[in-house]
């Protein structure tokens, strides 16, 4: 575990009501004290190992790990104010999603969390009948319904480790197992049903009986966690967890959502006229909408933070993964001005590529490094177009626009399959502190692109559903209102924006349908990615 990071917000200083929001990613862990006017009061950032491998395409951690960090992140936080801990009236939390945890009945682990980033298989052939094959074959379903029996981490366990299986007493989410830590209790939020379980994204609730999905993940209904709404309270803080964490004993602990959920919350989206953009580790295209959409057949929208509600995703894997490993290879001067003048290092990697004009000079990327779930197994990214001028800062900005092309074409899909024109944009996430990353949003989608207020905006979004919960604000609309705003605002640069056109359209939405078949030959011949 990495030393902790501590800020100090701009707003209140005293605030008289406050919330306990943690937000569990997958590169840090984080405790904010927010006041019912969506201010980051105080928060402590823990970095954390996102993950070990064992084996090649692995991705695991310790669930005790991640509370011990937990612990840490939250200790420190109520130590450094110390002052403000009487004014907290409620708990919530918001974590990574698709983690998954088997425990037995006391709650320990039983063996190491399998973590959303794993690429093992089940073996989709000892669970889907044969004779079902020629008919799914025909409707085109069979293979979205062998990748999402191939990923789902359930039937893994079940075929290599059956052991295990029969040992769990609860197989949960990472939201799930924190819960449990906090406040004895097996519950979970619907909104952080995000993954392969037998979850009905109709109904809120686990399946039904004769439901197709208890076939395809294999799950016994009595190891899931008991389901609670957003905003709903989940249980209160034990006498052991608050020794453990400094929670004062008692607290509500108030259900959330996902990650991803709060942070559509935390930038005020509640209709699907506003696109929000996160530039993480997955870099996201979403709505929320009250409307059950399907952005391709089979794939439901997921659970929304808001209950009633969902929110639909394009997403790119390894998305703002992609700029930190840029950053980690190539930009170690950058990384040595931000650590010595204590500034973002996206103030100084915007300032590598000041002089770098729109476009790169015809330098594009492909940002497929790691397969989604919508691509060929065999998926690979690509960058075009070198000429003898193209240097570093041309592929660090390259790198950008690529990411963004690709989410405008998540947009493109969206808004053909829920019927409605996207008008604004709000971007998230830690590439969101970049103003060049900012402003080639806007110029790519040729609208204004909103940073919020906070940079926070998961722990905002929790935070939303503990004041509506606890009966702060007597609905969403008006906590969001009172408690969201926008901060800078970017607006498209028209010439920018046509060049940009020409080369998504002329170029972009080409590029993967012309080198598909050359990524096959390269799996072929190298053997990786392994076949599936």
């Amino acid at each position: 575990t990495g030393k902790s990071e501590v800020y100090m917000s701009q707003g209140k200083s005293n605030p008289e009501e406050l919330v306990l929001s943690i937000d569990a990613g997958t590169q840090s862990i984080r405790a904010a004290l927010v006041d019912m006017e969506g201010n980051i009061v105080h928060i402590v950032k823990t970095p954390i190992q996102p993950y070990f491998s064992k084996h090649p395409g692995w991705a695991e951690q310790e669930p005790d790990y991640y509370w011990d960090v937990f612990c840490k992140t939250t200790r420190q936080l109520l130590h450094l104010r110390q002052s403000l801990v009487k004014n907290i009236i409620g708990v919530t939390l918001t974590t990574q999603r698709a983690t998954m945890i088997n425990v037995d009945k006391d709650g320990r682990a039983l063996r190491p969390a399998i973590i959303w980033l794993d690429q093992r298989k089940a073996d989709a052939r000892k669970i889907l009948p044969g004779v079902l094959r020629p008919v799914l074959r025909t409707v085109k379903l069979l293979d979205t319904l062998e990748s999402a029996i191939q990923e789902c981490e359930s039937n893994w366990i079940y075929q290599n480790q059956p052991d295990i299986w029969e040992k769990t007493y609860k197989y949960l989410l990472l939201s799930g197992f924190f819960t449990h830590r906090l406040t004895g209790e097996f519950v979970d939020s619907t909104g952080n049903n995000v993954g392969y379980l037998p979850f009905d994204n109709k109904t809120y609730q686990w399946a039904r009986k004769y439901d197709f999905k208890w076939l395809i993940f294999k799950a016994e209904k009595e190891k899931l966690p008991d389901l609670v709404k957003p905003s709903e309270m989940m249980g209160r803080i034990t006498k052991k967890s608050s020794v453990q964490t400094g929670i004062p004993e008692g607290l509500p602990v108030m259900a959330a959502g996902s990650d991803k959920g709060c942070e559509i919350l935390g930038c005020g989206c509640l209709t699907p006229e506003t696109g929000c953009l996160s530039f993480g580790t997955i870099a996201t295209f979403d709505v929320a909408t009250p409307e059950y959409v399907e952005l391709r057949p089979m794939i439901p929208p997921y659970p929304a933070s808001v209950p009633g509600a969902y929110y639909t995703e394009v997403s790119i894997f390894r998305g703002f993964w992609m700029v930190s490993w840029f950053k980690e290879e190539f930009g170690f001067q950058e990384r040595m001005l931000a650590e010595k003048s204590n500034e973002p290092p996206e103030k100084f990697f915007d300032s590598l590529i000041q002089n770098v004009p729109a476009g790169c000079k015809g330098l594009m990327l492909q940002p497929y490094w790691t397969p989604g779930r919508d691509l060929e197994s065999y998926a690979k990214g690509a960058i075009i177009g070198f000429g003898d001028i193209h240097n570093r800062a041309y592929l660090y900005r390259a790198l950008l626009e690529g990411l963004i092309y690709g989410l405008r074409e998540g947009g493109e899909l969206t808004q053909r399959k829920t019927k409605v024109p996207v008008t604004r944009l709000k971007v998230s996430g830690g590439g969101s502190q970049s103003d060049v990353a900012m402003q080639i949003t806007a110029d790519v989608f040729g609208i204004a692109a909103e940073r919020p207020h906070t940079f926070e905006t998961s722990a905002l979004g929790a935070a939303i559903d503990a004041a509506v919960g606890l009966k702060i604000y007597p609905d969403f609309p008006t906590a969001v209102q009172a408690m969201t705003r926008t901060g800078m605002v970017f607006e498209p640069n028209n010439d920018n924006h046509t060049l940009y056109d020409d080369l998504y359209r002329r170029v972009y939405l080409k590029m993967y349908r012309q080198l598909k078949p050359l990524f096959k030959e390269i799996r072929d011949i190298t053997g990786y990615p392994a076949e599936n």
